[in-house]
């Protein structure tokens, strides 16, 4: 599948949907409208250009989508990863966390993160001391 890209005001009216799915898209311009004044058509030309992105449908008047919050982000952020890191997980983490003392629970949830990641794989390495 082709990339997404969204702007900012697209990005927060899909978090929205989101949210709020499935949402009836005379729920979605009453919403629209509460939270970013747009009038009906407004709602309805970015809602139809985020349907022709392959992000979110609009059948019978409910909107769902196609593709998952997570799903989206996670592909935006392996291709942040593969374009600035060359792929390597390890160099994106420790940029991340360079300068900055990580909490216990931000390391027991990259700790579960990895345990998770190698009971896929069979593997389960250790976390390394850089990140500690």
């Amino acid at each position: 599948m082709a990339e997404i890209q969204l702007g900012a005001v697209e990005a927060r009216f899909a978090d929205m949907i989101w949210e709020k799915e499935p949402v009836t898209s005379t729920e979605l311009t009453k919403l629209a409208a509460a939270t970013f004044a747009w009038k009906r058509t407004t709602t309805y030309t970015v809602l139809h250009r985020l349907c022709d992105k392959g992000l979110f449908q609009n059948r019978g008047g409910v909107v769902t989508s196609l593709l998952s919050r997570q799903e989206f982000y996670a592909r935006h952020s392996k291709k942040y990863v593969d374009e600035t890191f060359s792929g390597s997980l390890p160099a994106f983490l420790a940029a991340f966390t360079s300068g900055k003392k990580l909490t216990c629970e931000e390391i027991a949830q990259i700790r579960e993160l990895i345990d998770r990641a190698g009971e896929q794989t069979g593997d389960t390495p250790d976390l390394p001391d850089m990140l500690i």
